[in-house]
């Protein structure tokens, strides 16, 4: 991807290796066995601080991640070249997770309204230690704009678990609800069904409301991603070059409907070669119970990892490469002048962040 994309008539360079990656990846992997080991072992056998080990796992974890993110940025640019000078970022990883855990926090006591101004300030703590050469990288993109542009999604994937959840205050006798499930017994759900005579059409209610959240939620995340690549790409800044974007959203919905059209394509193709194979296991088995399970279970497992690995392949190559091709060839530059002074500065950081970031699966972009 880097060789292919052109900026002002010269091509990225990527020189990282391997053999950095597996370096990196193994030492992430020592570093956390001992961490996952460590809650564990306090889930086994402190009793009520062992019991509380799983929320503080996650927390240690989602802290470690924010901190793998920050380092994998660092190595990704270090290892990014153009024009013969390197990218690279400065700054305490530490205190980005720091910053990016609180920003986490805000954002689910808010349900999610706070997050454009997560995005904002995080882009602005990262570019702001972001150069190539000499030349200071910097983000002037407005939180509160993208929360105008956004809310209008928001409000249309939030609304009906509002008005689902306000049926249920307003219909549920809680009193009822209480004490049949303080009652116990083998008929609970009767229980409760008949002290609160209204609860299964809310709870159908419920799911027809939850069903037109999630299909809201599925139309609108491409145009949520053109959004955010727009405002995004718009915001960049490198001394006196700046970036605008013109993407559109039917481009980013295009890409979607091809991931949608061969998705299906391998699926066909999948249920064609799965049943292929049952047949032959059949055929292998030739009346034998165990040999037949044994074989079906490779068979199965085998067909996971295909199918699971297909569709990998066939997100990257529809939606990720069309959106990493839309988003540069809408990209407009002024100011490139500037590239003519840049002087070399920096240097190439270690390839642990990366590996840590794939050990924790947060990597990307």
């Amino acid at each position: 991807m880097w060789a292919n994309t052109e900026v002002a008539g010269e091509t990225l360079e990527y020189t990282g290796t391997p053999l950095e990656l597996l370096l990196g990846f193994l030492v992430a992997v020592a570093i956390l066995i001992p961490v996952y080991a460590g809650f564990f072992l306090a889930a086994l056998g402190l009793g009520t601080v062992g019991q509380m080990s799983g929320l503080g796992a996650f927390l240690a974890l989602g802290v470690l991640g924010q901190y793998a993110v920050y380092r994998a940025r660092r190595y990704r640019l270090t290892r990014t070249i153009y024009r013969g000078l390197r990218f690279y970022q400065d700054g305490s990883a530490w205190g980005y997770a720091a910053r990016a855990s609180l920003w986490w926090i805000a954002t689910g006591l808010t349900l999610g309204l706070a997050y454009p101004f997560q995005l904002a300030s995080l882009e602005r703590y990262k570019m702001r230690h972001t150069y190539y050469g000499d030349l200071a990288g910097r983000f002037d993109g407005s939180g509160f704009r993208l929360f105008l542009r956004g809310v209008p999604m928001w409000i249309a994937i939030v609304a009906p678990i509002a008005v689902t959840v306000g049926a249920f205050v307003e219909v549920v006798d809680w009193q009822a609800l209480a004490d049949a499930a303080a009652a116990g017994g083998d008929d609970v759900m009767a229980k409760i069904e008949g002290g609160n005579p209204a609860i299964g059409g809310v709870v159908v209610f419920a799911m027809l409301m939850g069903s037109a959240s999630a299909f809201f939620a599925a139309v609108l995340y491409p145009a949520y991603q053109a959004l955010m690549l727009r405002w995004w790409s718009s915001g960049l800044r490198f001394g006196d070059i700046e970036m605008r974007s013109t993407l559109r959203t039917t481009q980013v919905y295009g890409a979607y409907m091809r991931f949608l059209g061969y998705s299906i394509l391998f699926c066909i193709l999948a249920a064609v070669l799965g049943g292929l194979g049952l047949l032959l296991v059949g055929a292998f088995a030739n009346g034998s119970s165990v040999g037949g399970e044994i074989a079906a279970t490779i068979l199965l497992l085998g067909s996971y990892v295909v199918v699971a690995l297909g569709f990998s392949t066939v997100y990257r190559a529809t939606v990720m490469l069309s959106l990493w091709k839309l988003g540069m060839e809408s990209m407009q530059f002024s100011g490139l002048s500037a590239l003519d002074r840049v002087k070399a500065s920096g240097r190439a950081s270690s390839a642990l962040g990366e590996g840590l970031a794939d050990a924790l699966n947060v990597g990307g972009y």
